[in-house]
């Protein structure tokens, strides 16, 4: 068999060099796609009764593919942001296939023609001033595991970073400068696909996270387990939806929110809208490629689009003359 027409060698190729090499996507990204192709690969070889590794590439056809979508939905029981994420990632492939085989061009465009299907955009959760503070004072600061979960939380709010990112944090990662001199402290983070941001740090946040680390080597991770070991944006995870659960007491109005790592996320970035910071700062901020991304915060925030409208606003004042009693005026229209 032509090994050129089997399926299996370009999957291997796409998903252990073109994903990481060439697009440098994240670890997270790559399982995502990993998961959809292998979802399509036994879903196909079913349809067609051929072994996994027997099928050729002709076999996944774009009709192939619109029933294994309709599987998705109506069997798998998957929404259809679901749906189109799988599609993206046949997408690709079918890409990165076309662009390295000519003989396969045709496939590629009739595979990539599969269309995405409309779904109403979720709206961006976020904390108000009051809600973040209560999430803030909700761990016991006397505690050294409160203490390390209070100075979490000042990180994730100030920074915007992701669970991941502050779980891989390093503490020669961040530049704490004392108050007076004349330096801004920063943190270095690395983001999707290895980008590298910097963010400022707030005096609160540096006095704390100074204190957090007292004594420790630059290699260590900044955030560890009770037991010494570093956290996983897992354990980040439960860290923030523990405490939000005990905010609720004083803020109940926060068990409607569903509440986690990159909720905080989007409370900065909203805040940051808020008080007047420019958009292309807070794409940068937030370690975004793309500004739509960022643009999302701007469209989900009432009290700024109440704002504008009191800007546009325009009160009509009384017993004012009209133009076309004004003599001068007349006078000028007069003469053209």
């Amino acid at each position: 068999m032509n090994d050129k027409r089997t399926l299996g060698p370009w999957v291997r190729r796409f998903l252990l060099e073109h994903l990481p090499d060439d697009r440098n996507l994240s670890r997270n990204t790559q399982q995502s796609y990993r998961d959809a192709l292998r979802l399509l690969i036994v879903f196909a070889a079913g349809k067609v009764r051929k072994k996994a590794d027997r099928l050729l590439i002709a076999d996944i056809d774009a009709d192939l593919v619109r029933v294994f979508l309709r599987h998705l939905e109506e069997e798998r029981g998957c929404t259809i942001s679901t749906r189109n994420q799988r599609l993206a990632a046949c997408h690709a492939f079918a890409a990165f296939v076309g662009q390295r085989s000519p003989e396969d061009l045709a496939w590629s465009a009739q595979l990539r023609s599969v269309e995405f299907k409309r779904t109403t955009r979720v709206a961006v959760g976020y904390l108000d001033k009051h809600e973040i503070d209560a999430l803030l004072a909700a761990p016991d600061r006397t505690t050294k595991a409160g203490h390390r979960d209070h100075v979490l939380l000042l990180f994730l709010y100030n920074s915007g970073a992701r669970a991941d990112e502050a779980a891989q944090l390093e503490i020669g990662d961040m530049t704490l400068c004392g108050t007076g001199s004349g330096t801004l402290s920063s943190v270095r983070l690395k983001g999707k696909g290895n980008k590298v941001r910097l963010c400022p740090l707030w005096a609160s946040t540096v006095v704390a996270l100074r204190e957090l680390t007292r004594g420790r080597e630059d290699h260590e991770r900044v955030f560890l387990s009770r037991t010494a070991k570093p956290l996983t944006r897992f354990g980040v995870h439960d860290i923030v939806t523990r405490h939000a659960r005990t905010a609720t007491t004083s803020v109940p109005e926060m068990q409607k929110k569903k509440i986690g790592p990159h909720t905080i996320r989007h409370t900065t970035a909203t805040h940051l809208l808020r008080a007047g910071v420019d958009i292309n700062t807070i794409r940068a901020w937030l370690g975004h490629v793309s500004l739509d991304t960022t643009n999302v915060y701007a469209e989900t925030d009432l009290d700024m689009k109440a704002k504008a409208l009191g800007m546009c606003e325009q009160n009509q004042p009384t017993g004012r003359k009209r133009w076309r009693d004004n003599p001068d005026l007349l006078t000028f229209l007069a003469q053209l």
